[in-house]
């Protein structure tokens, strides 16, 4: 799905710790992916193009003046911008969109993906969260015993060493508890400069790219490596209503020869 770079010496001379951390990282990005978006072959969850543009826009520019009034040390939002957040996830009840289906606008070139999550939903996303990136972190630490165990030298110990110490809990990482003690909202962000469309929507999703961002814009037969390109940004907002937990995945996507 991303390119990922040849190992190169500065890359393996780096702080066993810090390299593992690094590569801890890349499976939280994975894992957030697979989450959000695999609820189609997991959930029965629906693919619903034709939301409203107007709508999605809307959603779009709350979605924006919350980045903007957030601190860049922080995904809490502060206290001013709660009601805009609350009144954001309250969209389901407002306007009658359901919970844990894709919806969808789209223009050639460009699709806006928003998808509601509440109660038991929220629940079960941290569980499936959690699972991808066990699961990732398993098999890279196999793969890296097998690749360098060989090595036998102090910094290669050292760093599967680290490996085997990471012991991330991705509701701690989405601050969940904070969220539900203090009734915080909350926004993070993940962006691509480049995500392979068919692998988002064939390998995740469990759909055709045509399924996804429309015929229009689905990449041809023989796709090249631009045709699959994508810019992808996603926005996750979390809060609390009462006792029931609340998300909003936003996904913002253009076509990369369309962004420039």
């Amino acid at each position: 799905m991303f390119d990922e770079p040849e190992e190169t010496r500065d890359e393996t001379a780096a702080d066993p710790a810090q390299r593992a951390k690094e590569k801890s990282d890349e499976l939280r990005i994975h894992a957030q992916l697979a989450a959000v978006f695999e609820a189609t072959r997991k959930f029965e969850a629906q693919i619903l193009p034709g939301l409203d543009v107007e709508l999605a826009r809307q959603i779009q520019r709350t979605i924006g003046r919350l980045e903007k009034a957030k601190s860049p040390d922080s995904p809490v939002l502060p206290p001013a911008a709660a009601g805009e957040a609350a009144e954001l996830l309250d969209l389901p009840a407002s306007r009658g969109l359901s919970t844990n289906d894709y919806h969808i606008h789209g223009r050639p070139g460009e699709v806006m993906i928003v998808r509601f999550l509440q109660g038991e939903e929220v629940a079960t996303f941290y569980q499936r969260l959690q699972a991808h990136f066990n699961a990732g972190l398993e098999g890279l630490r196999e793969d890296e015993r097998q690749a360098l165990e060989w090595k036998q030298d102090p910094q290669t110990a050292a760093y599967l060493q680290a490996l085997d110490k990471v012991d991330l809990k991705m509701a701690d990482v989405y601050l969940r508890e904070l969220i539900r003690r203090h009734n915080l909202y909350v926004l993070s962000t993940q962006t691509a400069d480049e995500i392979n469309i068919a692998y988002l929507c064939e390998h995740i999703m469990g759909a055709t790219p045509a399924d996804v961002v429309g015929e229009h814009s689905a990449p041809p037969d023989g796709a090249t490596e631009q045709d699959l390109a994508w810019f992808f940004k996603l926005f996750a907002l979390r809060g609390v209503k009462g006792p029931t937990e609340q998300m909003c995945f936003f996904t913002f996507m253009q076509k990369t020869e369309e962004s420039w």
